[in-house]
């Protein structure tokens, strides 16, 4: 039966809103940190700063200052313990655990009422709605969708009874309706499984019976489970099992490096792919025209946004009706998870203004997220020194970067590394600095479990001097002297390899 011609009505209904935000982004963002205030006055947070007196953006601004994660963290462990009207009113018992900060190995961030229903639920909707008006032919609603998300796995212990702490995607897996629920596939049971070594084929298993027709997750975690369908099934094209498979919405990491891939088992001709913005924080951008890769900025969906030139950190923030196409900029965020005036750490391009479209352009500082494992250059550092301590050897230089997944390979991390001391064994020296990594970092922890998503990490033991000439080659040998410790791509490690 196919359910989408029943369904439309409300998502019409959905884009209407979406539309109006289109074409009145300043309105829409004034009310709604107008509204934001007026919510949280009674807070802490409120009373600190007199929220209540606040009347405009321009008193916000100068009022409340911009805190990261590591200023605001002692006050979300207090309403992790169960402490009321700290960040945002009332008992807050949802906590999506990211990693990304500089003074612990994860953070976590309030998942509030308000923040589950105006903002991660309410992208979803407008990301239907989006896709279901650029596709007036589609049927997506004639059968299942597969949703692969995390789990409630943390560190943390001794949490007060009902809170929960884990990925988003199982807050919201384990919040949404029943309706919805006879909808998606794999059973909750299932997706929300710790144990990827047990759950995997449980995510075959289920989903190779289904009629899937849209897939919503990670490009990099969903191949390795399209793949498994593939081996089960005996099929040589998702199609085979699917027939009315039709859309992707992806998200979180670059789909680019996966097309190639995803094309040589999804028929390209009957497949679209439609990307999302979101986060942990939040639901900040979708796809609404199929004339451009850019993405609409949800200006009315529960996030205030503020802009910072990337290339002058220093400087003020400024409003969405005060930011110039074609300049890129910092993120700052303040939403109904209690987060004021919140730097995200990612950096957009403003494609356009009338509408205010985006393209994602990165992170704030070094890191590794090819797999969604978030890799920051302290994680990378703290483990490289535990490693040397460990095994008496010292590091004169390294970078790293990621190996895409292919055919033959599954996707890792490379490390080129000089040694100033070498270790007895490189093959001990690479077991070890992966087993610190995931100490030191739970995403990066998450996709190394069971080795399905992500192999134990590649080392290349590079001669002496190669740093010193490949900072030769690109001029910045001497007092300029900056080895990128992290990066996205392969050009560096690529460039630096080819020297030796």
């Amino acid at each position: 039966m196919n359910l989408t011609p029943l369904v439309r009505p409300y998502f019409n209904h959905v884009y209407a809103s979406l539309d109006h935000a289109r074409s009145n982004p300043e309105d829409v963002q004034r009310k709604l940190l107008r509204r934001l205030l007026r919510s949280a006055r009674h807070t802490e947070v409120g009373r600190r700063w007199d929220f209540a007196s606040i009347d405009s953006y321009a008193v916000y601004a100068d009022r409340v200052p911009c805190r990261p994660y590591e200023q605001i963290r002692p006050e979300v462990m207090r309403m992790l313990g169960g402490e009321p009207d700290v960040l945002w009113p009332g008992v807050c018992r949802r906590y999506a655990q990211s990693s990304g900060t500089s003074d612990g190995r994860s953070k976590y961030v309030p998942v509030t009422d308000e923040a589950l229903r105006n903002c991660h639920y309410r992208g979803s909707a407008m990301t239907v709605a989006s896709y279901l008006r650029l596709h007036p032919e589609s049927r997506m609603f004639s059968g299942k969708g597969m949703i692969l998300g995390g789990s409630f796995a943390t560190a943390l212990t001794d949490l007060p009874p009902k809170v929960r702490v884990g990925d988003l995607s199982a807050h919201l897996i384990r919040s949404i309706g029943p309706l919805v629920e006879l909808c998606r596939v794999p059973s909750r049971a299932t997706a929300l499984m710790e144990d990827w070594s047990l759950k995997l084929p449980r995510l075959v298993s289920e989903s190779s019976v289904c009629n899937v027709t849209n897939l919503s997750g990670v490009p990099s975690w969903f191949l390795t489970v399209l793949r498994g369908v593939l081996a089960r099934t005996g099929a040589s094209e998702i199609h085979e099992v699917w027939p009315g498979l039709e859309v992707f919405f992806h998200g979180g990491i670059s789909f680019e490096p996966y097309r190639e891939q995803y094309d040589s088992i999804i028929d390209p001709a009957r497949m679209n792919y439609h990307e999302t913005y979101n986060a942990s924080e939040g639901f900040f951008a979708v796809r609404d025209s199929a004339d451009t890769g850019a993405m609409l900025l949800l200006t009315d969906c529960g996030v205030f946004f503020e802009f910072t030139p990337a290339d002058n950190p220093d400087a003020r923030p400024v409003p969405c009706w005060e930011i110039s196409p074609g300049n890129v900029y910092a993120l700052t965020i303040t939403s109904g998870n209690g987060l004021w005036r919140y730097p995200l750490g990612d950096t957009v391009r403003i494609e356009s203004v009338e509408p205010l479209r985006i393209t994602v352009a990165g992170r704030t500082k070094s890191f590794i997220n090819a797999f969604g494992e978030e890799l920051m250059v302290h994680n990378a550092d703290a483990a490289l020194t535990r490693t040397c301590r460990e095994l008496g050897c010292a590091v004169a230089d390294y970078t790293a970067a990621p190996v895409y997944t292919s055919c033959r390979t599954k996707g890792h991390h490379q490390w080129a590394v000089e040694f100033s001391r070498p270790p007895r064994s490189m093959d001990e020296f690479a077991a070890t600095l992966d087993r610190h990594l995931c100490d030191e970092n739970s995403d990066y922890a998450a996709k190394r479990e069971g080795g399905i998503f992500l192999a134990p990490l590649e080392l290349v033991a590079v001669p002496d001097g190669t740093f010193n000439r490949w900072l030769a080659s690109t001029g910045k040998l001497g007092g300029q002297r900056k080895i990128p410790r992290l990066s996205n791509d392969r050009r560096v490690i690529d460039a630096l390899l080819s020297l030796y």
